[in-house]
Order: structure tokens, then sequence, then C-alpha cells
């Protein structure tokens, strides 16, 4: 543990335990989604950590998001989807026979599913607004940008994007291989992709330029820009890298190396534009980082380290100032921090 990890003062603002191994966590609007991998998702309130809703998917878990105004949950697993609604803690379940693994709100009247090979936009009640074409493969990550009017998915040989009730692709960004995460920055400058050959391929939106970030020793399945667009971090080694997008972007220059964990289990930026990354790894160690400080090729230490019981599998903000992680062994904390990390 390094000498600044002493210096930060954590309050637990409230534990609680659910009853299987978490494979995600988000929070929205006062509420807090914990998604087991068997198939329930318990609904949490922020503030206490009290239960608000059990909900399930038959079939297991692979994605769950609340919608903005926490008025609505969807989920996605193996075997479906389905979206829950809190007025009246009614669920409607879609069964199918096509592998889900990604949902995505686009502000509180539309969700994006991956199913199998093609894209579902629902609206909240569940019905389907429109859907995508199929794509070569099974679709494994979407996002939404240009305020939701646009849609990018990733599946093999690149990203592809949709209008509204467009069912071919109005854009697409290609890269051969398999692609496994997608992260589009907030301006909508650039798409990114992390692959399977343990590479990060870049686009810019405005006229497809492109580059890739070759030499990671394992895969990239975790990317994520922070609120300015300008810091792109991912996994793909035991080491965090975080790129700088500011300017013409990062090509030619060196990422920032964030170097705590064995294998890296999640990561995710706080909310705003701090710089501070929170990120966990399966050794069981929970870090927070000033991750945009340092010279370009610098390797950065922790401005905290937590040393836990069980390896965390998955954490999200909720504000700036609430961090909510979830263990191996379902025991869920939210951790009040202050908005200055020491230095």
């Amino acid at each position: 543990m390094t000498a600044t990890a002493h210096a930060l003062e954590i309050d637990t603002l409230w534990e609680t335990a659910v009853d299987d191994a978490p494979i995600a966590v988000h929070a929205a609007a006062g509420l807090v989604a914990v998604a087991g991998a068997d198939g329930t998702c318990w609904v949490l309130d922020t503030t206490t950590g009290d239960l608000v809703a059990t909900v399930t998917l038959p079939g297991g878990l692979l994605a769950a998001q609340l919608s903005p105004s926490g008025t609505h949950l969807a989920l996605a697993g193996p075997f479906g989807h389905a979206i829950w609604r809190r007025a009246d803690n009614s669920t409607h379940i879609i069964k199918t026979e096509a592998w889900s693994s990604a949902v995505c709100w686009a502000g509180p009247d539309k969700v994006a599913v991956a199913s199998g090979r093609r894209v579902l936009v629902l609206d909240p009640d569940c019905r389907e607004l429109w859907a995508t074409e199929p794509a070569p493969s099974t679709v494994t990550d979407l996002a939404w940008h240009r305020e939701g009017r646009r849609l990018a998915t990733t599946a093999y040989n690149g990203v592809r994007c949709y209008e509204r009730h467009s069912a071919r692709p109005v854009a697409e960004y290609p890269y051969l291989g398999s692609h496994l995460a997608l992260a589009i920055a907030p301006t909508g400058r650039w798409i990114c992709s992390g692959n399977q050959d343990a590479s990060i391929h870049i686009w810019r939106t405005r006229d497809g330029g492109d580059l890739t970030m070759h030499g990671y020793p394992e895969k990239i399945a975790r990317l994520a820009f922070d609120g300015t667009g300008y810091w792109l971090a991912s996994d793909g080694a035991p080491d965090i890298t975080v790129w700088d997008f500011s300017g013409k972007g990062p090509e030619g220059t060196r990422p920032r190396t964030l170097c705590a964990h064995e294998t890296i289990t999640a990561l995710a930026w706080r909310p705003g534009g701090s710089g501070i990354l929170a990120s966990a790894g399966a050794e069981g160690t929970l870090a927070l980082w000033r991750a945009t400080t340092g010279r370009p090729g610098a390797q950065l230490k922790p401005a905290h380290e937590r040393e836990l019981d069980q390896p965390v599998t998955a954490l999200a903000w909720a504000g700036p100032e609430l961090l909510i992680h979830a263990d191996w062994e379902g025991r869920v904390q939210a951790c009040r921090l202050p908005i200055t990390l020491p230095r």
C-alpha cells in the first residue's frame, strides 16, 4: 500500500449482501442495480442500501442498466431480455434463443438491446420500435451518441452506426477481427473498439480516419472515456492504460500506465471531469487514481488502495461522492469519498 493511501478517509455508508456473484453494478436516480450471474438483479436504494425490488431473468444475466430517471431497468442474458417498471413493480420478459449481452438506454423512452446478431430498440414497455439487420456475428457491445439519435454497435469486422428506424447501417467503421468493447467520446469525435487480438482500434467520426494501438498482452474487454472525452482508460494487461485524446488525439503518443492489479476486473471514471478513476483487480485490490496527471508514458501510483477479502467483480459511481462496489461473494458496499483526493 502506498504512503498516500493512508491519507484518504473513506466512510462506508452501507453494506449489504446478495445471494449470487455480481456481474454488473449500475446506478441512476437514487437506485443501484446489482446483477447476479444466475439471473436475479437486486435494486437497492443508494442512500441506505435497502432493497427496493428483485427482478429475475431466467437463464442468467450478462447486462443490466437502469434508465436515467430510474423508472425502468433493462436486463439481458443468454436466453432473452426484460424490462422492469418501478411504478408497479412489473417485469416484461422476452424469451429468445439469441445471446443478449448488452443494453443501453437513450434517455427515458428507448433502450437498445443486443439480441444475437441484431439490435432491438424497445420502448419502456418492451415493445419493439425498430431493429437492425443481422450483423456478421453476435453483437458484443453498443452505445448511443449524438444525444441518442445514433446507435453504434460492435460485431465481427467493425463498428456499425444506425439512425432512428434504420435497419441498415448509415456509417461503417471497418477493422478485421472480433470486437469486444465499445467506447464513444462524449464529444462524439472518436469511436474506439477493444478487440480480441489485444488491440484498441480508433476512428475519427468526421472522416473515418483510423489507427490501431497494438502491443497489449491480453484482449481488450473494458474501455471507458471520462466525462470530458479527452481520456480513454482500458484493460488488456495487469496495468491500466490511459490515453490522451485531447488535441489531435493519441497517435504518436504514449499512455499513462496505472499499476496496482494482477488482472483488472472493473474500472469506472468518476462523473464529471475530475480525472479520477476507480479500478479493481482479481487479487482483491480496490484503487483510486488521479489518472490524468503526470507526463505521457508515466507510470502512476494509486492515490488510494484498499485491500478487500474478495475480488471486486463490478463497481459504479452514484454521483461524484459515492462509489459502489460488489465482490465475488455478493457483498455490496457504498463508500463515500471526498471530492478532492490527497496528493
